[in-house]
């Protein structure tokens, strides 16, 4: 299908838009070029690998001071100002009370400041099949370093798995399907001590992100994944040097002390990246996606090293967030673990369910939802989560990664982990205006993020 190719840069429209509000204006020069993954470490493996270098590898293929809230908003309805397929969005300009400076931003969903209500953005999932030709043979503890053999691995999410799940809940991407990711839980969400609804994990986070200036309006606030679609799995053969399969679950056990569910495939991040944006993605056009829609593409037990396969210190994404595109990258998307193996350590508040589940997934769509287009500017931030050093920009992920929120227990009686997530607030700077007055929205965070953290110490 020919696509116009009169589509603008979405995140440079709302800066310039933004910048004519507000005149002359001060715009922090911290760069953020790097993919925004979902971080977790195997287990035993803390002090030994730092988040922060694998994290910092995965770049792009490319006391605080109070004060009132200034910020301007506008509203971009699908195909109100953009030509062709777009996400509803809204652009903040908001001059932050930790730095004083203008910071730019674009979202997902309807402007909660000035026209509340009701936005959806159409979602496919699309299940991912994995084929390696390499497994793990051996782990050396202190080289970190798998010795390696030929060998055939399939890793299927539509297939019945009584391994590391049990009926009726045994296939990966129908328990997927049935997370608070997609449907409303049982029970309201609760943060901090309000109730913010029976709704969708990330659009009742989302309402809790800006529940003081909602107001009477947070009732009808939504920014929702509808409608969800799955699609047709798509198979993906990896080359022998890119892919890894860990068959053996006792392989750590003498190194760490832990076993865990096999087999876990890891698939390095810039093959598979580079696939993803060159084939797949295009090939799914004439599935319906466009950049005014959200795929999701799902793996199951698969995590990806950011370089060579045999160097567990390279471990792991287990999500990332980005967009692509030509000429212009405007499709966003997001790539997801399904995990139950328990090869990642455990999260702080992780349920029942087996290993991370749904978190990483949590991570990913919240973090798409505040920052689509990767490059949402703030004050520097870190020395929290998985961020060791300094970052700027709005991944409200990654300052509470291993940190979950009250595991959900749905319907189909299977326990879902899904991660607590940072507010708006904390990046620029008190009072909050989430619930509770609090920084998130499990209450971890009980102030903003602080004095700015030094230019040299910024992620590159």
């Amino acid at each position: 299908m020919k696509r116009n190719l009169l589509i603008r840069s979405l995140s440079a429209l709302a800066a310039a838009a933004l910048s004519a509000l507000v005149g002359a204006q001060t715009v922090s020069s911290f760069s953020n070029n790097h993919l925004p993954v979902s971080v977790h470490l195997p287990r035993g493996t803390a002090g030994q690998i730092s988040p922060a270098t694998v994290a910092a590898k995965a770049r792009a293929l490319a006391a605080a001071r109070q004060g009132s809230l200034s910020i301007s908003t506008q509203s971009f309805p699908p195909g109100s100002v953009f030509v062709g397929e777009t996400l509803p969005l809204w652009t903040f300009n908001i001059k932050g009370s930790r730095d004083g400076d203008h910071h730019l931003g674009v979202m997902v969903g309807r402007d909660p400041f000035r026209n509340p209500g009701t936005a959806r953005a159409p979602t496919f999932i699309v299940p991912l099949i994995f084929q390696t030709h390499t497994v793990a043979a051996s782990f050396d503890p202190k080289t970190f370093k798998f010795t390696t053999a030929p060998g055939d691995t399939t890793v299927n999410p539509t297939q019945v798995d009584n391994k590391c799940l049990a009926a009726p809940n045994n296939v990966p991407l129908r328990v997927f399907q049935q997370s608070p990711l997609f449907n409303a839980p049982p029970k309201p969400f609760v943060f901090n001590g309000v109730q913010v609804g029976d709704t969708q994990y990330v659009d009742a986070f989302q309402r809790s992100n800006f529940w003081n200036v909602l107001g009477e309006d947070a009732d009808v606030y939504h920014v929702l994944l509808s409608p969800v679609i799955t699609l047709q799995p798509i198979v993906i053969d990896v080359p022998a040097t890119a892919g890894i399969a860990l068959t053996d679950p006792n392989l750590f056990q003498a190194a760490f002390g832990f076993s865990f569910c096999a087999p876990m495939l890891l698939v390095d991040l810039n093959w598979f990246d580079s696939f993803l944006n060159g084939t797949v993605i295009r090939q799914l056009e004439q599935e319906g996606v466009n950049p005014g829609t959200f795929p999701i593409y799902m793996s199951y037990n698969t995590a990806w090293p950011v370089g060579d396969v045999t160097d567990l210190g390279n471990c792991c994404a287990a999500g990332y967030h980005s967009l692509t595109g030509v000429p212009l990258e405007t499709q966003t998307y997001g790539v997801v673990d399904f995990d139950t193996t328990g090869f990642f350590a455990p999260a702080k508040n992780s349920g029942s369910g087996p290993g991370l589940n749904t978190e990483v997934a949590a991570h990913e769509v919240g973090e798409w939802m505040n920052d689509p287009y990767t490059n949402n500017q703030t004050a520097p931030w870190g020395g929290t989560g998985q961020v060791s050093g300094c970052q700027a920009n709005l991944e409200v992920g990654d300052p509470l990664t291993g940190n979950d929120i009250k595991a959900v227990t749905m319907p189909n009686g299977f326990t879902y982990n899904l991660q607590e997530l940072v507010f708006f607030s904390w990046f620029y700077g008190g009072p909050s205006i989430g619930t509770g007055g609090l920084f998130s929205n499990n209450g971890t965070f009980t102030t903003d993020a602080g004095p700015n953290c030094p230019s040299n110490n910024l992620t590159p």
